[in-house]
């Protein structure tokens, strides 16, 4: 069972009941990184709307439980963001059951290499669609009800939009793509919805596997020498949407150290 209490996430309340009620849609939120950051929100007051494509019973077990702390905190909201055409009627749901959108946190994302020789039309489709094309249509979808609420935007992008990763083409191309779009969005929506980022390093290891020889390459490459949380991704999440109303345009990396060189 969740506890009631604040304390799913190591970045301390500043601002008590500051976020009560606020209602913040997360994309991607069944599962890792998005379960995470839906925890910690929630358990700073907020309201959380929990996208998912595919992963069902991982986001109906989260919203139990978080509904369970909290009646009608919660809820599910299912979408293909790779069909554009979906997303209009996924905001309206969120509108409908919330009342209101405050904040939009982009984090839904696939994963995986895609080495030259081996790269298809249908990879780019998904690794664009998901980490550049849904984020750009979903922002412009909730800009109206984001401007109206004074809310914020988090791209969840990857240190290696900046410095690229063997082996994904694609990927990191698209993730760049996203931190551009952060800091065009900051532009474009400023003065009335805020855009930030935030770049994940080691985090969570893939899900398909990863040698412990790997593993131990990339943390030697890291100053602090240890993985991180995901807890450490949701407390820089909440920083954004609720305590940082002067800080628009940027991209934190949340990677350890890496990022200042490997």
């Amino acid at each position: 069972m969740l506890a009631a209490g604040r304390v799913a996430c190591q970045y301390h309340v500043m601002i008590e009941n500051s976020f009560n009620d606020k209602v913040v849609l997360v994309t991607g939120a069944a599962r890792r990184i998005g379960a995470a950051i839906v925890t910690c929100l929630h358990a700073n007051g907020a309201r959380v709307a929990i996208h998912y494509r595919g992963s069902a019973a991982e986001a109906d077990a989260l919203a139990a439980a978080l509904n369970e702390a909290r009646p009608d905190s919660a809820k599910i909201f299912q979408a293909d963001l790779l069909n554009i055409s979906e997303i209009p009627g996924l905001v309206a749901a969120v509108i409908e059951w919330g009342g209101q959108l405050d904040g939009l946190v982009n984090n839904a994302s696939t994963f995986y290499p895609t080495p030259v020789g081996t790269i298809t039309e249908e990879n780019w489709t998904d690794l664009v669609g998901s980490n550049f094309k849904a984020p750009l249509f979903l922002s412009q979808e909730v800009a109206p009800h984001l401007k109206s609420a004074g809310g914020a935007i988090v791209n969840i992008v990857d240190i290696h939009g900046q410095r690229p990763l063997s082996q994904h083409l694609v990927y990191g191309p698209a993730k760049a793509a996203l931190a551009m779009l952060t800091k065009s969005l900051a532009k474009d929506l400023a003065p009335d919805i805020r855009v930030n980022g935030v770049s994940p390093g080691a985090i969570l290891w893939p899900e398909d596997g990863m040698t412990d020889a790997v593993q131990e390459t990339i943390l030697q490459q890291v100053p602090l020498q240890r993985a991180g949380d995901p807890k450490d991704i949701a407390g820089c999440v909440l920083y954004l949407l609720r305590d940082a109303p002067y800080i628009t345009g940027q991209i934190i990396a949340v990677d350890g150290g890496r990022s200042i060189g490997w």
